[in-house]
């Protein structure tokens, strides 16, 4: 692809970007939806950890597939917007994880949500609380834009920022971390790539559009499930007929598509 065709390609993915961020907003504070709706269920618990001015309606079109599979899904209301920096809303996090005895915990962040679920697990998780964590579009590295944005707030993502070295230097929770993002992401040039981890690169661009792909919630399915037996049969299937890939038993992933001899990732 020439230069030119790449330019207008991202330029109309960063349009649609921002076109997709401003309608899930408004949907967010029209939503009939409370987060008590989504508690109930006999799976893994999740904890849901939305990106910096999101709340965790934003997420629905990840969520409300896993709640539909038996999660129960955990909304941390106090977080607001999560304007607050990553140690102290994760300090928030942890203590909710303790105070309603949640195990086997697996963290779905978008964006600054995700710098916030690596410091639970590499610096507030003494008990192991947290089993893994899959991030969407976050910027584990930092971005190169952020010395020079007005907002301290988003000034905090540059990459020389202390938390962000800090929780670079703890690779060894990134075993544990699906990082799915897209061919290219206006927030982050330098893309969500985190060596060691699990990482999904989805075929389409943008930041926020991203959480609504089909290819990016079959790789949530899948790192959701890893290694999940307390439900499942013999064969790996969960009672719902699919295994723990998220495919069911006619070979289709959570979208409907056949997936044969394909992971999540292309």
């Amino acid at each position: 692809m020439s230069r030119l065709r790449r330019l207008l390609r991202n330029a109309v993915w960063w349009i649609r970007d921002y076109a997709y961020a401003v309608a899930w907003q408004a949907r967010g504070v029209l939503s009939r939806r409370a987060p008590d709706d989504y508690l109930d269920g006999d799976r893994r618990p999740i904890v849901v950890l939305p990106g910096i001015w999101e709340t965790w309606s934003f997420l629905r079109p990840i969520i409300d597939p896993l709640h539909e599979r038996g999660h129960p899904l955990h909304v941390l209301t106090g977080l607001g917007r999560n304007g607050r920096p990553v140690a102290r809303t994760a300090e928030d996090v942890a203590t909710y994880l303790a105070e309603h005895h949640l195990r086997d915990v697996v963290i779905v962040a978008h964006s600054k949500g995700g710098l916030v679920g690596k410091y639970v697990m590499t610096e507030l998780d003494p008990e192991g609380r947290v089993d893994r964590m899959v991030a969407v579009s976050t910027p584990f590295g930092g971005s190169r834009y952020a010395p020079y944005l007005v907002l301290r707030s988003l000034r905090a993502f540059s990459p020389r920022n202390a938390t962000t070295l800090l929780l670079s230097s703890r690779a060894g929770a990134n075993a544990r971390i699906t990082s799915v993002f897209g061919l290219f992401d206006p927030h982050i040039p330098e893309g969500s790539m985190l060596e060691g981890a699990v990482n999904v690169r989805i075929e389409t661009g943008g930041h926020f559009r991203i959480l609504s792909d089909l290819e990016t919630l079959a790789a949530v399915v899948t790192a959701v499930s890893a290694e999940e037996r307390s439900s499942a049969d013999p064969a790996g299937r969960d009672p719902s007929g699919r295994d723990p890939s998220g495919r069911d038993t006619a070979g289709r992933d959570p979208a409907g598509r056949d997936t044969a001899g394909r992971d999540p990732s292309g």
